[in-house]
């Protein structure tokens, strides 16, 4: 704001040195020309006094000589403006009328209001600008700072304003998104703790009764065999016990980490396509990817189109990371159970041999030593197509690898 307070008085600067200047060079012509019209026309008549006489002399097609006065009492008596020439040694009274002057008048009474008109519009402007666009903006500045932070819980005032109303709804909606997210990973990580807890709660009493029993035979306090087989297969019991605790430990481990919401309903396969299209033509003309998108028939699809954006932005992502970066092709084979969209990225390097895993949550293939990720983006795609009632698999074609997600049709 500061910054745009000195535009303001930049403005303000600005448009009173043009006022100024403006009317100084009006007066200094005025001034300039404001002696030169009636002394030339005096001048004429003069002239011709000189030569016909002052009887012959015809004032009627003067513009500022109206009456002519020839040496008197009164001579110096006159309620115009006048001049004095002496002619043939007679001294000439011209009076003479200046206004004619006021059209300079009122052309700088006219540029002063245009100038006027324009600060006004100008400044208008500016406060409009101040108010509908930077003060919007001033109350969200230490909103990503505080969300950077971890502080959820900062407000964001709604706003009408027709450039950023729709910005800040977003801006808060994204913040509550967050915070509810975050309280269910901290609801999900005490369920958890409490899971894992109990449960190695649980594993102390089998594995104590195997500790006695061992501890039982190691003393030879069974010497009968048929005892001792008895013990022996009750350790084989705790012990089954405890592998059935362990199995649940990892069971929980191994729970959906990720909450992943779907909001199902209709959207056309068109809708999808230019959504993908408009954001990453520009970018990946930018590296010089070619992007190919093939010729589809759009139909009605089941799912969330939101959620299907970023099934579809996933992927090429991943395309863009494991390829070549020569081509990228956006496909749609036919099929009669559904819709399938397939990308396909020249220069695979994966191994055949991988190709069952790549959608597992946390794996990572070969290729992928020297290029950042976390294993999840394929593994997140997967989790919202089947909760979209669609599919999701890969083949490798060639030195091409193809992701063909499977929408359902309405």
């Amino acid at each position: 704001m500061k910054a745009f307070r000195k535009i303001l008085v930049s403005a303000f600067i600005c448009i009173s040195i043009i006022f100024i200047g403006s009317n100084l060079f009006l007066k200094n012509m005025n001034t300039v020309e404001s002696g030169r019209p009636y002394r030339v026309e005096i001048n004429r008549i003069a002239l011709q006094i000189e030569k016909n006489g002052f009887r012959n002399v015809d004032l009627s097609e003067c513009e500022y000589v109206k009456h002519i006065e020839t040496f008197s009492e009164d001579f110096y008596n006159s309620d115009s403006d006048y001049a004095i020439r002496k002619i043939n040694g007679t001294l000439y009274r011209f009076d003479y009328d200046a206004g004619n002057n006021m059209g300079n008048t009122k052309i700088m009474i006219m540029v002063n209001v245009a100038l006027a008109v324009m600060s006004i519009f100008v400044f208008i402007i500016l406060i409009y600008i101040c108010e509908n666009i930077l003060r919007p903006f001033e109350r969200l500045k230490n909103v990503p700072y505080e969300l950077s932070k971890g502080n959820l819980i900062v407000p964001v005032k709604e706003n009408e304003n027709r450039f950023f109303g729709k910005f800040m709804w977003g801006v808060d909606l994204l913040r509550e998104k967050m915070e509810q997210q975050k309280r269910r990973e901290l609801e999900l990580q005490k369920e958890k703790k409490t899971i894992l807890l109990s449960l190695s709660h649980d594993i102390k009493t089998p594995l104590s009764a195997i500790k006695l029993y061992a501890k039982a035979l190691s003393k030879s306090l069974y010497s009968d065999t048929e005892k001792q087989r008895e013990i022996a297969e009750k350790i084989n019991d705790k012990a089954d016990e405890i592998e059935g605790y362990v199995s649940q430990i990892i069971t929980a481990s191994r729970e959906e980490f990720l909450s992943l919401e779907v909001d199902n309903g209709e959207f056309y396969l068109a809708d999808l396509i230019q959504k993908i299209a408009a954001y990453y033509s520009d970018k990946l003309a930018l590296v010089k990817t070619e992007f190919i998108i093939g010729e589809y028939h759009n139909c009605l699809l089941f799912g969330d189109l939101d959620r299907g954006v970023e099934v579809m932005q996933n992927l090429i992502e991943n395309a863009m990371k494991y390829g070549d970066g020569k081509r990228i092709e956006l496909l749609f084979p036919d099929d009669d159970e559904g819709v399938f969209v397939s990308i396909r990225n020249s220069g695979c390097t994966l191994d055949k041999s991988e190709l069952p895993h790549i959608f597992e949550s946390f794996w990572r293939g070969k290729n992928s030593e020297k290029v950042e990720g976390s294993g999840l983006g394929l593994y997140i795609c997967r989790q919202l197509m089947h909760k979209m009632n669609g599919d999701i698999f890969a083949e490798i074609k060639g030195e091409a690898i193809e992701l063909i997600t499977v929408f359902r049709r309405v």
